[in-house]
Formats: structure tokens, sequence, C-alpha cells
């Protein structure tokens, strides 16, 4: 495990801040890498530490949190359906609570993902990087195949007289475009380093 945290600049780290959830930081490692057991997805970590803002709110508001279902309101207000939203909202805003400072509070899986490597510099076990090697090499054994199934191709084109010469550099590049930030990554390169990192803005704020 990492030293703590060693800067503040992420949502995730201003947020441990400012609801005071000391100890998330190093919860929110072990369970990530795997430190306690079996690893927890970081959509499932964003999800744990959103209801852990929720339950805080709930408690600054002088609800005790034995009375709200705090799972059921969560996933309420992130993926219910219009009217669920809207009862969720009604429901806390009857307690008092400001349910669009909270759900501005709300953090992604990229925002806990950028908390963990930024701020605690965490990352997985080697077992981990070890399996990304290993499909990472797959799949560039398969473009070298692909290379030199079409360079045979061209020489036997070229041998039936079907096609005018083979003096062609033959080239496979698969490349991965993150729909979000638009970044362009061989494939290799991609998986190495466990994604492009491209984060919302909102992150830093």
């Amino acid at each position: 495990m990492s030293n703590g945290t060693r800067s503040r600049g992420t949502k995730v780290a201003r947020l441990i801040d400012e609801y005071d959830l000391s100890g998330t930081g190093a919860q929110l490692e072990a369970a990530w890498t795997g430190e306690t057991g079996e690893r927890t997805s970081l959509r499932d970590l964003a999800d744990e530490f959103n209801e852990r803002l929720l339950e805080v709110t709930l408690r600054e508001a002088d609800v005790s949190p034995h009375e709200v279902d705090i799972t059921g309101t969560y996933e309420s207000l992130r993926e219910g359906s219009s009217s669920e939203r809207t009862r969720a909202r009604r429901r806390l805003e009857r307690e008092g609570v400001d349910v669009e400072t909270l759900s501005n509070d709300f953090v992604t899986h990229q925002a806990v993902h950028t908390y963990l490597r930024k701020d605690r510099e965490a990352s997985l076990p080697e077992r981990d990087g070890d399996v990304v090697e290993r499909k990472t090499e797959t799949i560039e054994k398969l473009q070298g195949r692909v290379a030199v199934v079409t360079e045979s191709t061209i020489e036997s084109l070229v041998s039936a007289g079907e096609h005018d010469h083979a003096d062609y550099d033959v080239l496979v590049d698969v490349r991965a475009i993150c729909s979000k930030c638009g970044s362009n990554h061989s494939i290799g390169e991609l998986l190495r380093q466990g994604g492009c990192g491209c984060t919302t803005s909102s992150e830093y704020e």
C-alpha cells in the first residue's frame, strides 16, 4: 500500500476532505488492488463511494441512515426512471438535503481511477500486468500473422499474373480511438498503459 495521499488535486481527494471520510482512501486502494481479497471494480468503488456521500449528507441533515434505503435511493437518483428519480429527490429535499449539490458531488469510475493513480500512486498487482502483457502479445502476434498472410497473397497474385508487382511494405496497425476524448492509440500502447487516462474536467475542480 502507498503512503497515503500526496496532494489534494482530484475530485475524490477533495470530497474525502470535505465529507470527512478519513480512511476511505486506504479502503479504496485496498479494494482496487485486492490487498484483502478479490479486487473490486472501479465502477463498484464509485458506487460505494457515492453511497457514503449520501449517508454522510443524511447524517448532517439529522436523518438516521437507517430510516432511508441508502442503496435504493442512490440507484434511483443515478439510474432510476424519471418518476423514481423525482420521488427520491423529493424525499431527500423534504429532509433538508441539497440534492443538486449532492448529485454534482457523485463521482465516476474514471474519477476514482484518477485518484488512486494520481493521489495515492496505487497500481495493480504485478500478476495483473502479466495478464495484460500476454493478451497484448497475442494481439501483436496476430497483427504479424496478418501481415505475413497479406504479403504471401500479393506474391501469389503476382505469380498468377493478377497483380503488377510484390514490392510493397505491408503494415498492420490495430488502433483504438477513445469515444470520450478522441485520443488515438496503438492497441499495444493502450493496453499496456491501462487506458488513455482521459477524465472529465470536473474531476479536477
